[in-house]
């Protein structure tokens, strides 16, 4: 048979199969009136389970895989219809139009500030570009930063949380997945990592260089050209780092810092930019213990757990696709003290106004076995 014949033959089955996909969700949309009738929820997951199972047997050995595939995505369709006919408003819903509605229509000037750090630190340098006149507060750690927020004990926390380099902080997402915060809005700073030492010292004459482990995978292979006699110690901040250098009585001693901490401190930047990738950002989010959605919030962060069972990521995904929703990060966390189960983190791209987002928040929310709305929120660029 010729290659045209077969498309002919395509094509006539595809008519078909848009006819019949059409019946089908419209029999979705009766379904969904009789939910709505007798006070059930959308998802029959037994119903859906013996649906499958069915297709599977249907299908014969050949096509089972490609068949359960394909009726995955047209359940996860039909679960979207329903929720859209529905027309349901939840909790979170309605707490979204309410933050939309009681945030000022401008983002603060002044805040009381919380960075992790010392004076220099890059999130000093990122809280300095969200706001115009920032009261900063340092604590010695992430969680420390957390804690503020959390306390009300500073308005705003500034934490970085993944670099286009190095990758996520993956100790800050950890810490997110115990603690209560929202998202008010993200910035991207340029990293440019300096070697800084006392003034008058030579590159030669280094011994030892502090720094974040973070800068130190961002530099990996400046560090590396140093030779294997130049150690590498691993402190909690980038500025920390330059502090130390400048109070030590050391002559041999060097930080990975910003070129702003070499002012701070007195140092010397004796090189400049050593870090691998010259287009090497850092993605900070602001953070505070209450719901602020400000004008113009065209990204969404949340964290889900699936149920533990075959196929529950891909259910997610495809809300995401059935949609058109586009999913700009995925990241997975074990979940402390629970065996092989993991707290899933996505950030999509989409207006806070839109209707296909209600439609997936209250999708997830109902589906999921935990759900959290981080907030939504604009990207500082």
């Amino acid at each position: 048979m010729e290659l045209n014949e077969l498309r002919q033959q395509i094509d006539e089955i595809d008519r078909e199969l848009v006819s019949l996909f059409i019946r089908r969700m419209n029999c979705s949309a009766g379904v969904a009136e009789y939910k709505r009738e007798h006070g059930m929820p959308v998802l029959d997951a037994s119903r859906e389970r013996a649906l499958l199972s069915k297709i599977s047997e249907l299908s014969g050995e050949e096509f089972e895989e490609y068949s359960r595939t394909l009726y995955s995505t047209i359940l996860s369709l039909s679960r979207s219809y329903q929720h859209k006919q529905l027309g349901e408003t939840t909790e979170l819903y309605n707490e979204i139009v309410k933050a939309i509605d009681e945030t000022p229509r401008m983002f603060p000037e002044r805040a009381n500030i919380a960075c992790q750090g010392v004076e220099g630190a890059y999130s000093q340098i990122a809280a300095e570009r969200l706001f115009s006149a920032p009261d900063i507060t340092f604590f010695s750690n992430w969680e420390g930063v957390f804690s503020a927020i959390e306390a009300g004990m500073c308005r705003y926390g500034v934490i970085p949380i993944e670099n286009s380099t190095a990758g996520s902080v993956k100790k800050v997402y950890d810490l997110m997945i115990s603690k209560n915060f929202k998202i008010v809005r993200t910035v991207r700073i340029k990293i440019d990592h300096c070697l800084l030492a006392k003034k008058g010292t030579k590159l030669s004459a280094i011994k030892e260089i502090f720094s974040h482990e973070q800068a130190i995978s961002q530099c990996a292979s400046f560090l590396a050209s140093l030779g294997k006699n130049v150690k590498i110690t691993r402190v909690a901040n980038t500025a920390k780092a330059a502090q130390m250098v400048a109070e030590s009585d050391r002559d041999d001693v060097a930080s990975l810092s910003s070129r702003s901490c070499a002012a701070q401190y007195g140092l010397d930047a004796i090189a400049s930019a050593v870090q691998d990738n010259g287009n090497n950002h850092t993605r900070f989010i602001c953070i505070t213990n209450k719901l602020e959605i400000y004008p113009g919030a065209d990204r969404t962060s949340l964290m889900l757990v699936t149920p533990h069972r075959p196929g529950a990521l891909f259910r997610i995904l495809s809300r995401f696709n059935a949609l058109g929703i586009n999913l700009i990060k995925l990241e997975s966390r074990p979940i402390p003290d629970r065996d092989f189960e993991f707290m899933f983190y996505f950030d999509l791209e989409s207006s806070v106004y839109s209707p296909k987002l209600a439609s997936l928040l209250s999708e997830l929310e109902q589906e999921c076995e935990e759900f959290t709305y981080l907030g939504s929120y604009s990207e500082v660029i």
